[in-house]
């Protein structure tokens, strides 16, 4: 293989990657078990942002239960099982 080819498959992003640390963040704290609310306190904003970083870190991952999301942080290390 090609130099150039090896380097392109190794800087490719996974999912998650693609989230931001606050996103992260929020993913552990969901799989995790808090609460929205617990969130918001625990990171020092409103509820309504909370949800807003819950609501894309699913997005980004394209996960649409709260279920999958933790199989996915358990999978990827961020909690232990």
């Amino acid at each position: 293989m090609s130099a150039a080819v090896v380097e392109a498959y190794q800087s490719k992003k996974g999912p998650r990657d693609l989230l931001t640390s606050r996103e992260r963040e929020v993913l552990q704290l969901v799989a995790e078990g808090k609460t929205t609310k617990e969130i918001a306190s625990l990171l020092g904003v409103s509820v309504k942002t909370a949800e807003s970083h819950r609501t894309r870190v699913m997005k980004k991952l394209d996960i649409h239960e709260t279920a999958s999301l933790v199989r996915y942080a358990i999978r990827r290390g961020l909690i232990q099982a």
